[in-house]
């Protein structure tokens, strides 16, 4: 059978040989170049801009501001839609904007026929601006009287807060020891290989296609069509193979824009490609955290509490700062599940590039608090830190605080065990040197970590999938979940081949995207398309396989029940050596 076993990636060879075709690869006649020209300045307002000079630019097709684009705000943040208002993504954005709010927000646009011309047309551009004092560090956001970066949040985008598993404060009493600290984290830029880009065009029937390298186009169309203010079948999203993303694509950050310069256009192709140094500053950045942390336990290692005060800057915009610092704390608790947990959460504008999704999604800062702090308190009271996340960590029948619910499975136990096998903690324990001193030390630590699939319950999870029976007995798979690099599609195929009962050579994957032909997915986000999307595979691959063992059964007089599938052929259940 294929699930469980090392089989060959099924875009591999596209990949290795040059073959697979990404955003940038595909070349329409008349193609032309769009390049924002971004602010100079952290804090401001835009007073005037004048782009006569570079309108009279000879291969100029067009120059807009924000005087020229729609004044309808919208959000970034690539989630499905929310099943709770209080959650919904912050619709804080305008295609570009006059008031500005970062080093490198959009204020205008050019298209010219060459990158050359855009670039020497963005030269030509005079802007004159107020420049008003960056508020950078925490304390200025929030001090009392700050100026605020967008009109009426008092730099505040949400906050949340909780405490559950008991009361706080009599708990705190019951606790031998209480330690706190304070951990930091710092922006980080996500570095996939491929850069952003995006070009779009309008077929004849005045219908906008868009080509993106992004991980969620069934969203592309439906963010695009609310700021064009278009209906859904109008727009058509193509993802093809996507040099990886790691949450950075997972915002719509040029897909609008070059929707609305074709439209804008009469039609023409537009490409808007963001070069390394742009695409730093100007998509988006794990969120840096302040992150306050107290946790209690008894002489015996017993955890009783966890208490975290936290403070997120998402940036000039929302976008998914709204929910990285609450599901960073909200999934941190499962690691130690039987202690009483609570949680202050602020997610705060900024004056610098904007957060967004990245890997972890909140739980590496608050991880990085949390377990910085469980190894202070086994030495505190003289136990093995290992042993000290043995006796308190999650198991299966656990009931989360938070949600309620039992946790049916949980390996996180047996994989501290098999981690201190393998990096032999128990040796390096006994080699080590104490105390230490010098100026060359030896440090040895353990953190653990614990992450969710998928937004449920908060958004409405979605995953379809299509099998079609070929006439050789092969089977192709199409899926509007996303190929990221992250071999979704060859697990896909696994599923396939053990459900349905064929060899794995004979799935066949679509591993590109097509909003116009693919079924309907929600993307790539939150490590959910092998639990999500991956369970309308299975069921999809079922229904085939009952359908088929039904025509068999009537073309051979049987009854479907004592048939199945396997090695490619219909059998006799009973006698699988026997082909019908």
């Amino acid at each position: 059978m294929a699930v469980g076993k090392s089989v060959r990636r099924v875009d591999g060879v596209a990949k290795v040989t040059g073959k697979a075709r990404y955003a940038d690869d595909f070349s329409i006649p008349g193609m032309r170049v769009a390049k924002y020209l971004r602010s100079t300045i952290a804090h401001g307002r835009v007073l005037s801009i004048d782009t006569s000079r570079a309108r009279s630019l000879p291969g100029v097709e067009g120059v807009f501001t924000y005087e020229d684009v729609p004044r309808k705000p919208f959000a970034t943040a690539g989630h499905p839609y929310s099943m709770d208002p209080g959650h919904a993504d912050l619709a804080d954005r305008l295609l570009l904007t006059r008031s500005v709010r970062y080093m490198g927000d959009e204020i205008a646009v050019v298209v010219a026929d060459s990158e050359l011309t855009a670039s020497k047309a963005l030269a030509l551009i005079e802007v004159e601006y107020e420049s008003l004092r960056p508020l950078v560090k925490n304390e200025d956001i929030l001090r009392s009287g700050a100026r605020e970066i967008h009109t009426g949040s008092k730099n505040i985008v949400k906050t949340h807060s909780f405490v559950a598993g008991g009361d706080m404060e009599e708990m705190r009493r019951q606790c031998d020891h209480l330690i706190e600290g304070r951990y930091t984290t710092q922006i980080l830029q996500h570095c996939h290989l491929e850069n952003h880009t995006a070009h779009a065009y309008m077929e004849d029937d005045e219908r906008i296609v868009i080509v993106s390298s992004t991980q969620i186009p069934h969203i592309v169309r439906r963010i695009v069509a609310e700021v064009l203010d278009m209906d859904l079948g109008r727009i058509r999203v193509v993802k093809p193979y996507i040099g990886g993303g790691f949450g950075n694509k997972q915002d719509v950050v040029l897909e609008p824009m070059v929707a609305f310069l074709t439209k804008k256009l009469g039609g023409l192709p537009v490409r808007l490609h963001l070069e390394r140094e742009e695409g730093m500053i100007g998509t988006r950045v794990r969120h840096p955290f302040d992150v306050k942390v107290q946790i209690g336990f008894d002489n015996d290692g017993t955890l009783k509490l966890i208490d975290f005060d936290a403070i997120s800057n998402t940036g000039a915009y929302a976008s998914h700062g709204h929910s990285i610092a609450a599901a960073g704390a909200a999934k941190t608790h499962y690691m130690y599940p039987r202690a009483v947990y609570g949680c202050k959460a602020k997610t705060i504008y900024g004056n610098i590039p904007t957060g967004g999704a990245m890997r972890g999604y909140g739980s590496p800062q608050m991880t990085f608090a949390v377990e910085s702090l469980v190894e202070e308190a086994a030495r505190k009271i003289g136990m093995d830190s290992v042993e000290f996340r043995l006796k308190n960590g999650a198991r299966p029948g656990d009931c989360s605080k938070i949600t309620g619910k039992p946790l049916m499975t949980c390996g996180l136990l047996d994989c501290i065990r098999k981690g201190r096998e393998c990096i032999d903690w128990d040796g390096k324990k006994k080699r080590r040197k104490s105390p230490q001193t010098g100026p060359i030390r030896h440090g040895l630590g353990m953190a653990v970590f614990s992450y969710g699939s998928g937004t449920y319950p908060v958004c409405v999870e979605t995953g379809s999938a299509r099998l079609i029976l070929n006439q050789d007995g092969s089977v192709h798979l199409q899926v509007g979940a996303t190929e990221i690099g992250q071999g979704s599609d060859t697990a896909f195929a696994q599923m396939v081949a053990e459900t349905l009962g064929v060899s794995f050579a004979q799935v066949h994957v679509v591993s590109t995207q097509d909003t116009d032909v693919s079924p309907f997915d929600t993307g790539a986000y939150a490590s959910r398309q092998t639990y999500v999307t991956g369970q309308a595979v299975m069921h999809t691959a079922e229904k085939l396989k009952n359908e088929i063992l039904a025509y068999a059964a009537v073309v051979n007089g049987m009854d479907s029940a004592t048939l199945t599938i396997a090695k490619d052929a219909v059998v006799i259940l009973e006698k699988p050596e026997i082909v019908v």
